[in-house]
C-alpha cells in the first residue's frame, strides 16, 4: 500500500511487519471530541478485491476492534469461498461478526442487516471494543449512516407468491403487473431486475402498501459517530487482483461449494444463487460452459461490479469530509500494520475536531 490521501498525499509502506504492539482501545475512545457524544465506529469500505478485510483485520488487532461484516454476500453460510470471507485463521486473530450467519435459503436485505449490525456494534462497545464495519455493500452502510425505510416483514406467503409469479410470468410481465398496483415503485425498477421486482411485489402484497410509500417512512441514522477509510485503488490493480482471486478460489474449493449449494435446490432468484461465480460455475457443472469460459465470465462480471461499487462510493459520503480518509491503493496480505501507517490512522481518528 503506497498511496494514502486525505486533503493531500503522503506515501505509505507496509513494512515493519514484526511489530506487535497494540494501541489501547480506551485511547481511541478518549480521542472522540466532546462535541459529539455518540460512540465511535470505523468504516472500512471499497470495491471487491481492494483489501478491505486485510486492512480491517490489521486495524482491529492494533486497537482491539471487532470486525462487523458489511458485505451482503458474506452473510450467507454456504458461500465462504466464493465471497472471500475471512479465513478461520483470520477470524481467530480478531473478533469477526455477521459472517456466515444466514442460510442461503433466506434472503437478506439492508433493513435486516442494519438491525443485526446495530446489535453487534453495541455488543462490541459493551465489550470495550471499537466496531469496525468492513465491506463493499454501499446500501448497507447507507442504512446506518443515512437511515432506511422502516418496511415491515411482508410474510412468507407474500414472498412465496412473488417468487412463484416471477417463475411463471417472468420479470417483465411481473413488472407490468406491479405497475398497475404500485406504479410509483415500478417506475424506479428496470423490467429485467427480477430481484427488486419480486421484493416490491411481496411488500405490496404482504403489507397492502407499496415499497415507494414505505420508503418515505425512514428510520433515523444510527446514533454513532462514523469515521471512514475508503479504499479506492486504480482499476488495473483491481483487474489483476480479480484474476488472481478466482484462481485462488478454485484451489480453495469453489466448484465444490457451488455443487453443494445446487444440491439444496433453492430458488434461483435468491441473492445467494446470484452471487458472483455461482451462476457461472453452475453452468460449468451442467456442461454448458468450460471452466476457462466460466472463469473469464466471472472476471468480467466482477470487474464490472467493482466499477459500479467505486462509482457509488465516490458519490456517497460514508462520513463527513473531515472524518473520511482515502487510500488510493490496494491493501495486500497485511496481517500487521506498519508503525508509520498505524500512526497515520490514529492521527486521522484522533484529529477529528
Amino acid at each position: 500500500m503506497d498511496d494514502m490521501r486525505h486533503n493531500g498525499t503522503s506515501g505509505l509502506t507496509t513494512e515493519d511487519q514484526s511489530r506487535t504492539s497494540t494501541f489501547p482501545v480506551w485511547e481511541v475512545c478518549r480521542s472522540v471530541p466532546p462535541r459529539d457524544l455518540h460512540p465511535p465506529a470505523l468504516i472500512v469500505a471499497g470495491p471487491t478485491a481492494s483489501g478491505k478485510s486485510a486492512l480491517a483485520l490489521a486495524i482491529a488487532r492494533r486497537i482491539g476492534g471487532t470486525i462487523v461484516n458489511a458485505d451482503s454476500m458474506q452473510v450467507y453460510r454456504e458461500l465462504r469461498v466464493l465471497t472471500a470471507r475471512p479465513s478461520p485463521v483470520d477470524e481467530a486473530l480478531a473478533p469477526h461478526v455477521l459472517y456466515g450467519i444466514r442460510p442461503a435459503a433466506e434472503a437478506g436485505n439492508a433493513a435486516w442487516w442494519r438491525n443485526e449490525a446495530l446489535a453487534a456494534m453495541q455488543a462490541a462497545r459493551d465489550a470495550g471494543k471499537i466496531p469496525i464495519l468492513a465491506g463493499g455493500t454501499g446500501m448497507y452502510f447507507a442504512a446506518l449512516t443515512q437511515g432506511i425505510a422502516d418496511v415491515p416483514d411482508p410474510g412468507s406467503d407474500a414472498r412465496d407468491e412473488a417468487r412463484r409469479l416471477l417463475v411463471e410470468l417472468g420479470s417483465e410481465a411481473l413488472h407490468a403487473g406491479l405497475a398497475k398496483v404500485d406504479p410509483a415503485t415500478a417506475a424506479r425498477i428496470r423490467p429485467n431486475d427480477s430481484q427488486r421486482i419480486a421484493r416490491a411485489w411481496e411488500v405490496w402484497r404482504g403489507t397492502g402498501m407499496g415499497l415507494a410509500a414505505w420508503q418515505r417512512r425512514t428510520l433515523a441514522p444510527a446514533p454513532w459517530r462514523f469515521f471512514a477509510i475508503h479504499l479506492d485503488p486504480p482499476r488495473e490493480q483491481l483487474r489483476a487482483a480479480i484474476a488472481i482471486r478466482f484462481a485462488a478460489m478454485l484451489e480453495a474449493g469453489a466448484i465444490e461449494e457451488v455443487r453443494a449449494l445446487l444440491a439444496l435446490d433453492l430458488d434461483p432468484a435468491l441473492p445467494a444463487m446470484r452471487a458472483h461465480g455461482v451462476p457461472e460455475l453452475a453452468a460449468h457443472l451442467r456442461g454448458a460452459l468450460s471452466l476457462e469460459a466460466a472463469g473469464k465470465r466471472i472476471e468480467l462480471i466482477t470487474g464490472q461490479y467493482t466499477r459500479r461499487q467505486a462509482t457509488w462510493f465516490r458519490h456517497h459520503d460514508l462520513a463527513g469530509p473531515d472524518d473520511t480518509e482515502i487510500i488510493q491503493s490496494r491493501v495486500t496480505g497485511v496481517t500487521q500494520l506498519s508503525e508509520r501507517l498505524t500512526q497515520q490512522i490514529f492521527a486521522f481518528i484522533q484529529g477529528r475536531d
